[in-house]
C-alpha cells in the first residue's frame, strides 16, 4: 500500500454545472442535483454516471454521488473525469476537503474550481482506493437500505390510518379539537447545553445532540417557525428549540393517531407570519379532529406499534452507522487505519 502527495486537480476535474430553470424541467428518470442535493428529476441528463457533485454557490461542503446519468445544476461543481481513480473513493475524498477555505471573497461567496484544484491531497494506489470505498460503501448501503425500508413502513402506517378513519365506525366519532388530545408546549434555547447523546430538533429537523432532555416519551413535534409542514413523531428523550413545538399526549394511545392526523394537514397554508412562516398554539389547539373512543384508540395504537418500533430501530441504527462512517472516514482516507486489516466479509455479515 503506497500513498502519494498530489493536488486535487490531479485526481478529479471539477466543472461548473448546467443551467436548468424550474420552468424548463420535465419529470423523468434522471436526478437533478443542486448544491444541497437532489432537487427533483428531468427527462434528459446532462452528464453520464458515475458522477460526483458538490456546491459551487449556496450550500457549500456537501458532496453527492450518482451512479447513473444525471443533471448537475449551475449552483454545483461536478465531475465524471476521475483520471483513473476509483470514483467512489473520489466521492469520499471530496468529503474531507476544507471547502470553506476556498470560498471567494465576493458579494455572493462561492467556490472557485481553479483554486480548489490546488488543494493538497494524499491518495493511495487504486487497489487501496477500492478497498477504502468498499468499507465506507457498505455502511452507506446499509443506511440507504434502512431508509428505503422505513419508507415502506411509513406507507404501511398511512394505509392503516386511512382504513381506520374511513370505516363505518369513524362516522360515529364525535368531533373535538386538537387541544383535547395534546398539550402544545414551546421549545427552549439549546446554545448553553453541553454536547451529549440527546437529540435536539428544530423546524428543519435534527440539529445536534446535548446532555439534557426537555421531554422523554411519545411526542409530536410541530414546527413553529420555518418549515411548517415538517411534522415529526418521536418516542425517546429529546430537546426542541424555540422554532419547534413539542406536544404531550393528554391520554395513553393518542400520540400516533394525532401524528397521523396532523401530518396530513397543510400547516403551511395556515401560516400566521409575514416574513417568516409561523404557527401559533391558538391555531393548533383549535384544529377540529375526530375523537375515537379510548378502546378503539388502544386497538389502533397496538396495530401501529410494530411498524413504529421498526421505524425507530432503523433510524437509531442509521445514526450509529453514520457515526461509525464519519469516524472511519478521516482515518481511512489518511491511512491512519490500514484498510487491508479490515475484514470486509465479517463487516458485511454484521450489516446483513
Amino acid at each position: 500500500m503506497s500513498w502519494t502527495q498530489k493536488t486535487l486537480g490531479e485526481i478529479v476535474n471539477l466543472k461548473r454545472g448546467f443551467d436548468l430553470p424550474s420552468s424548463s424541467r420535465v419529470d423523468g428518470p434522471y436526478p437533478v442535483f443542486s448544491s444541497s442535493g437532489q432537487t427533483g428529476t428531468h427527462s434528459e441528463a446532462a452528464v453520464k454516471g458515475p458522477c460526483v457533485v458538490t456546491g459551487r454557490y449556496g450550500t457549500i461542503g456537501q458532496v453527492f454521488f450518482s451512479d447513473a446519468a444525471c443533471w448537475p445544476l449551475n449552483t454545483s461543481l461536478y465531475s465524471t473525469d476521475f483520471k483513473g481513480n476509483d470514483p467512489k473513493f473520489v466521492y469520499y475524498l471530496l468529503k474531507t476537503i476544507p471547502w470553506r477555505d476556498y470560498l471567494t471573497a465576493s458579494a455572493v461567496p462561492g467556490i472557485n474550481r481553479n483554486h480548489v484544484h490546488l488543494c493538497p491531497v494524499c491518495v493511495p494506489d487504486h487497489e487501496t482506493q477500492t478497498a477504502i470505498s468498499g468499507v465506507l460503501g457498505l455502511l452507506d448501503n446499509k443506511i440507504e437500505l434502512n431508509t428505503k425500508l422505513n419508507g415502506y413502513l411509513v406507507k404501511a402506517c398511512d394505509v392503516l390510518y386511512s382504513n381506520y378513519t374511513a370505516g363505518e365506525q369513524a362516522a360515529e366519532w364525535p368531533m373535538g379539537t386538537l387541544e383535547d388530545l395534546l398539550e402544545i408546549r414551546y421549545g427552549k434555547d439549546h446554545k448553553k447545553l453541553d454536547d451529549g447523546n440527546i437529540p435536539v430538533y428544530g423546524s428543519g429537523g435534527y440539529m445536534r445532540s446535548v446532555d439534557r432532555f426537555l421531554y422523554s416519551g411519545e411526542s409530536v413535534l410541530i414546527p413553529r417557525k420555518g418549515s411548517l409542514n415538517n411534522v415529526m413523531y418521536v418516542s425517546k428523550k429529546f430537546w426542541t428549540v424555540d422554532t419547534m413545538f413539542y406536544a404531550v399526549p393528554k391520554s395513553p394511545n393518542v400520540a400516533k393517531y394525532a401524528y397521523q392526523f396532523i401530518k396530513r394537514l397543510d400547516l403551511a397554508s395556515m401560516n400566521s407570519g409575514s416574513a417568516v412562516p409561523s404557527m401559533t398554539t391558538k391555531i393548533l389547539n383549535a384544529l377540529p379532529v375526530p375523537i375515537p373512543p379510548k378502546e378503539s384508540l388502544h386497538a389502533f395504537d397496538d396495530q401501529l406499534q410494530p411498524y413504529y418500533s421498526a421505524i425507530c430501530a432503523n433510524a437509531i441504527e442509521n445514526e450509529l452507522l453514520a457515526a461509525l462512517r464519519d469516524a472511519l472516514l478521516p482515518k481511512l482516507m489518511s491511512g491512519e487505519i490500514d484498510v487491508s486489516k479490515v475484514d470486509l466479509t465479517q463487516l458485511n455479515s454484521h450489516l446483513a
